[in-house]
């Protein structure tokens, strides 16, 4: 009886010690995002489904943006090469464009190039209409898309961490003062 209570209680003290050890994502959330189907930079179909089993990031941009996208693009690379550089696996890099009449796959691709992005991990996505955006990204990321006027769309500068269950966790500013150190221990704690 005696040896019986205490394997007992090893197990449930190491159960404890080990759950106590478990990374957590500070002031994490869980935004359910609908899946959708677009059409990538290689014009081919893709749906968020194909991340199912993934961790993802992802962001809203447009190629002729003036402003706050080419360093989102250039941050989201430096994330890109410290998942990669951190061994980091099944981890996946979306851009959801905002202005998707302007963004062809061929656009998309030049955009991308320019920046010297790897393809291999990283997705830019367009083939839906402007109306859908706009009512898609409030409802699922919680984010304001609007096109004002020919060549300005309004969005707001995120990068979103998504989970294997296509969950939104949590949301990091893009643009500039990016937390890299957190985003990357943010992923490590969904792995």
């Amino acid at each position: 009886m005696k040896l019986r209570f205490s394997v007992l209680l090893l197990m449930m003290t190491a159960l404890l010690l080990s759950a106590c050890g478990q990374k957590k994502i500070e002031n994490e959330v869980t935004w359910p995002v609908k899946d959708f189907s677009a059409t990538t930079q290689e014009n081919k179909p893709f749906s968020l489904k194909d991340l199912k089993g993934k961790i993802a990031i992802s962001t809203f941009i447009y190629t002729s943006c003036p402003d706050i996208c080419p360093p989102m693009t250039s941050n989201m690379m430096k994330l890109q090469k410290m998942v990669k550089d951190e061994g980091l696996k099944d981890v996946e890099f979306v851009s959801i464009s905002v202005d998707p009449t302007v963004d062809t796959p061929e656009v998309l691709t030049r955009y991308a190039t320019q920046f010297g992005v790897d393809f291999n991990n990283w997705t830019f996505l367009t083939g839906y209409s402007q109306e859908f955006i706009e009512e898609y990204a409030p409802k699922n990321f919680k984010t304001i898309v609007k096109k004002v006027s020919e060549g300005n769309v309004m969005h707001q500068p995120y990068f979103y961490l998504m989970d294997q269950d296509m969950n939104i966790k949590k949301t990091y500013k893009g643009n500039v003062e990016v937390p890299f150190d957190e985003i990357i221990s943010d992923i490590k704690a969904l792995q």
